[in-house]
């Protein structure tokens, strides 16, 4: 079972984290694409990379959970990637679209729903324009996609919990919180982790 799903965030509030309670409990689910790498991306840690023709020919035998596609790439999470991580018995954490949420709330999952919200659409650009990993129009088309994820986030039902990452620090003590709160025998751990 998934216990929890993040959902537009930064790798550090999830699972990029130094803290031993974390990386004891939880795992993130690589996910595969179909875009080409990123410097420094490795396949099978950041993502499983691959082509559209075997995506669409794994999709098509049910062998994911979720797919969207994102900026003109396929993006999807497979069975087999969250069953890695289940038979470690760790907290399955996936990363994954708008699309990709309906899905999952749609299954057996059981999913809880974390939506981590920029605190702009300006702040946003700014943010990418920094990463300076994308042409023009393909940022313009993020953005776009971005202000559709914010509305649909920001709707009653749709997330448990809406973290606004205007401060990486406080985004990250409001996440704690959220896990101690409702991920059982984690209150303990993720009290310590917020002293200063």
């Amino acid at each position: 079972m998934i216990k929890w799903v993040k959902y537009k965030t930064v790798p550090r509030i999830l699972y990029d984290f130094s803290q031993e309670w974390y990386k004891k409990d939880h795992d993130h689910c690589v996910s595969h694409t179909t875009r080409a790498p990123r410097s420094g991306e490795k396949d099978g840690i950041h993502y499983h990379f691959t082509n559209k023709e075997d995506m669409i020919a794994a999709i098509e035998k049910g062998e994911f959970i979720e797919t969207a596609t994102f900026s003109g790439n396929m993006y999807g999470t497979s069975i087999n990637a969250v069953e890695e991580v289940r038979r470690t018995g760790k907290i399955c954490v996936l990363d994954i679209e708008m699309e990709g949420v309906k899905q999952v709330k749609c299954t057996d999952l059981d999913p809880l729903l974390v939506f981590v919200m920029p605190p702009s659409i300006e702040e946003l650009e700014r943010r990418l324009r920094r990463r300076n990993t994308e042409q023009e129009e393909a940022l313009k088309k993020r953005l776009e996609t971005a202000r559709r994820e914010i509305e649909f986030g920001q709707q009653p039902g749709n997330f448990h919990v809406i973290i606004l990452n205007d401060n990486l620090d406080k985004a990250y003590s409001e996440l704690c919180e959220f896990i101690a709160k409702n991920v059982p025998g984690k209150g303990e751990e993720t009290n310590g982790t917020n002293e200063n």
